[in-house]
């Protein structure tokens, strides 16, 4: 853990959230008609393409999807399938053709069997069909071609990739004489820029029986593939900052290739490429939103908060105290332990009040400022397989390799999930017994992984019983290691089910799975005579099993649960994994290192994809994640929407250990009232001690907490503004917040002074902000702080108001304790994966 988010030379822009699929105001649709450069020949004349966001774009996700095509047919071995699209991001102007990329500036060829060369057939007919009489080498590939002699020496094709920096990989070029020669030395597939780990590009993304379809798009700054530079500013002297643009492309292929009766070649190829169609895509720019040498102020603890840190940066530097703040996500419990003395510290961060045990007795010193409304989600990348038998309907048959949209989970199932208990979540060849798994012939009653699950296939639709999924990723939920407040409210979740809860103490399901008994609460269940305690702040891989090792010249090394099923960087990373289909698969024994070492296996592609990750709302809405319906105690399946966070806010009460601090707890009535709340809604609390003695630091945290609970809960994706993924606060939360940060400012502990005392003349004298509004930056006009609305919500309403009502809160009761916009997406970079992506990602 451990991220920076602000700093005072900060990679700010490249965190800065932005909405994905929810935000439309940037969408473009492009037509084959009017664009194609072959129109007359095009393999899908009425195609339409639409991309669902094409400016201010950081690293995240996309959608594309067309219409216009023609239903699809799998890869089969070498030969490519038939009617698809192909999908990559380019940077680069084609000079010959302009308002088209230029291909040799694409990222594209990294993964089997689609590549930037290949060799051809010289131009001759095709001895079995007298008509079949194309030419090979289109003349636009001729200067990229090397002429075979024959035999053992056959021609050659290869797109040469140019880097935005002037760099080219490239395997043909000039002999001494000016021929042009195939260099067998260069790879153009794998190089310094981009390999199959690293690159974004989609090979096959198919289409349904009307020939329409969607993908989701990982799109990359300069941070993730330096040889696009997509984002790098362009600095001219009396103009804004802006980020370099790129462009996203999309290759339609048919059903052969000229010479060819099937797709054996690359896109890029030109009679592929001329009927490319693409969208210019706009960035934010990457670089510096701080000055250089400017002061810093630490922030620590929940990574929930970290996308709207990013986001309130650039405002932050140019305000009243000029300040960056520098967020390191990790445990938060540790991060209020430190906030709780009076020697200067960090701002924590965190969505659970000071431990007791921490206390040793005494009261909790800390002023409690709410800052944000999140939460926790389960994402989910299923791509349909039907079983290849008798009696499946033919509409599952035509949604072949589409992806699932919708997934329901229970408390118990999440237990499943995050046991092991599924078969496939275990190293093949260990000893399973402990599973009830003996061999191939005699399984068990625990299933291999969640879809053949019939505890699951009894709350889900009726398609999911016709599918044969086998990916190992459906058998765990790609989780982080190291402690958090996330992975106790997951486990709370999980704990307020009798169902989930009879479970994990050993009972079987109706079905008879029985969790992995290394898991089990029972002390006489669990090998280790010590039954897991929960909830817990963190998800162990406590199953001790183990895959031996062999020997010999072709000697593996040994498996275990770790290995074999490793963690994620952060909550984010598990965001991000889903969207790139990543299942963190361990690959085979290599070799080549030294010592030798199991590989990784690298994502599996659209069509192919089968993950389940443990992220965050804001991460699930940047990366374009379709997320899991839950159970909530309602006995409604609630997916992370605004007007379930919003209902979520609403139904939270006070936390036993302090009444200042709100949750969403499973077992109150007015949970269990909420049918429309989601049930892993957070918030987030800024606390410290205001007895430090760092006066000028806390004020600048006191600051910093009056911007969040003013322009910052704007919602949008505009610096400043909140992002997707974070529900704007109710009226009564920003009072609290006011309130908490006026007392950390002038020093007055909650021990020592009720917070009431704090007046709003009080507040007034203590800062620049007046009566509800904040400075958007120094200068600048007041924004003024959003006014609630009253959400749609089941239940009693929770959370006291706490502190005074300001000017523009509208009266006590439920409407006070709404939360009134929604879920705006972009999570920026609050954890590793971010961290990950400002570098170049290679196995």
């Amino acid at each position: 853990m451990g991220l920076i988010v602000g700093m005072g030379v900060s990679l700010v822009s490249t965190l800065l959230p932005t909405p994905a699929e929810a935000s439309t105001s940037s969408a473009v649709t492009v037509a084959a008609r009017g664009y194609d450069l072959d129109y007359g020949n095009a393999p899908f004349p009425d195609l339409a393409v639409t991309v669902s966001k094409t400016s201010e774009l950081v690293s995240q996700g996309i959608l594309v999807s067309w219409t216009g095509g023609k239903k699809s047919v799998r890869p089969q071995g070498s030969v490519g399938g038939e009617n698809f699209m192909q999908i990559a991001q380019c940077w680069g102007e084609d000079p010959l053709n302009p308002g088209h990329p230029d291909r040799t500036t694409c990222q594209y060829g990294a993964f089997p069997n689609v590549g930037r060369d290949s060799n051809v057939l010289d131009n001759v007919t095709d001895p079995n069909d007298e008509a079949f009489n194309l030419k090979s080498i289109a003349p636009e590939d001729e200067q990229y071609t090397a002429k075979g002699t024959g035999g053992l020496v056959p021609t050659y094709t290869s797109i040469p990739f140019r880097a935005v920096s002037g760099e080219t990989v490239a395997s043909v070029g000039p002999n001494a004489a000016g021929v042009l020669k195939h260099d067998t030395s260069i790879d153009v597939n794998t190089n310094e820029f981009f390999t199959q780990f690293t690159s974004n590009e989609i090979k096959w993304a198919g289409a349904d029986d009307t020939g329409a379809g969607s993908v989701k798009f990982e799109v990359q700054t300069s941070m993730q593939s330096p040889g696009l530079g997509c984002g790098q500013p362009i600095i001219v002297s009396g103009r804004p900052i802006v980020g370099q643009t790129c462009w996203l492309v999309v290759i339609p292929r048919g059903t052969g290739d000229s010479g060819v009766k099937s797709i054996t070649r690359p896109g890029l190829f030109w009679d592929a490429w001329q009927h490319h169609v693409a969208v210019k895509l706009d960035f934010k720019p990457v670089g510096i939103r701080c000055e250089i040498g400017g002061a810093e102020a630490a922030l620590s603890g929940s990574e929930l908060i970290g996308g709207a840190i990013a986001s309130w940066q650039p405002n932050l530097c140019a305000g009243t105290t000029n300040s960056a703040f520098v967020l390191s996500t990790g445990n938060e419990a540790d991060a209020a332990v430190k906030a709780s003395k009076t020697v200067p510290s960090p701002l924590a961060l965190t969505s659970r009040p000071l431990d007791a045990d921490s206390l040793n007795g005494a009261a909790d010193p800390l002023q409690y400022a709410p800052v944000g409304i999140s939460g926790l989600s389960i994402s989910v990348a299923v791509d349909r397989r039907v079983t290849p038998v008798d009696g499946i309907k033919q509409e599952y048959k035509d949604r072949e390799t589409q992806a699932f949209s919708s997934l329901k989970l229970t408390p118990r199932l999440v237990a499943k999930l995050l046991t092991s208990s599924y078969i496939s979540s275990l190293p093949p060849g260990a000893d399973l017994t402990h599973v009830n798994y003996r061999s191939f012939a005699d399984q068990g009653k625990n299933p291999a992984n969640l879809s053949r699950d019939r505890d699951f296939l009894a709350i889900n639709d009726e398609e999911w019983a016709s599918q044969d999924l086998n990916s190992t990723s459906l058998a765990d939920l790609l989780v982080p290691s190291g402690r958090s407040d996330l992975a106790v409210a997951l486990w709370r979740y999980v704990l307020s089910d009798p169902d989930a809860v009879a479970f994990l103490s050993g009972t079987p399901d109706p079905w008879g799975m029985i969790v992995n008994p290394w898991y089990s609460t029972s002390t006489t269940v669990n090998p280790s005579t010590v039954g897991l305690s929960l909830p817990r702040e963190n998800f162990p891989k406590a199953d001790p099993v183990e895959k031996a090792g062999t020997t010999g010249s072709n000697g593996e090394g040994p498996v275990n649960l770790v290995t074999w099923r490793p963690y994620t960087s952060d909550f984010e990373n598990g965001a991000y994994l889903t969207l790139r289909g990543d299942g963190q698969l361990l690959g085979g024994w290599d070799t080549s290192y030294t010592p030798p070492k199991y590989a990784k296996t690298a994502r599996s592609l659209v069509g192919e994809q089968g993950v389940l990750g443990l992220t965050t709302t804001a991460s699930a809405a940047r990366y374009q994640n379709v997320t899991a319906s839950l159970l909530n105690p309602a006995g409604e399946y609630v997916t992370p929407t605004q007007a379930s966070l919003t209902a979520a806010a609403a139904a939270m009460t006070p936390s036993k250990a302090q009444p200042k601090v709100l949750e969403f707890d499973p077992d109150s009535s007015a949970s269990i009232a909420a049918s429309n709340a989601y049930p892993l809604a957070m918030p987030v609390y800024a606390a410290l001690n205001p007895l430090q003695t760092d006066a000028v630091l806390r004020a600048k945290y006191a600051n910093m907490i009056r911007y969040a609970v003013g322009a910052g809960q704007v919602s949008g994706p505009e610096i400043g503004q909140l992002p997707e993924g974070y529900a704007p606060l109710p009226a009564s939360w920003v009072s609290q917040a006011q309130t908490a940060a006026t007392a950390i400012e002038k020093g007055i502990s909650p021990l020592v002074a009720p917070v009431a005392n704090i007046t709003p003349a009080v507040i007034a004298a203590a800062s620049p902000v007046r009566s509800g509004s904040v400075r958007a930056a120094e200068g600048a006009s007041p924004v003024a702080a959003p006014v609630t609305t009253t959400p749609v919500v089941t239940g009693d309403t929770a959370g006291p108001l706490l502190g005074f009502a300001t000017p523009q809160d509208p009266p006590a009761g439920p409407a006070g304790l709404a939360v009134p916009a929604g879920l705006l997406s972009g999570f920026a970079a609050a954890g590793a994966v971010p961290m990950i992506s400002r570098f170049r990602r290679r196995l």
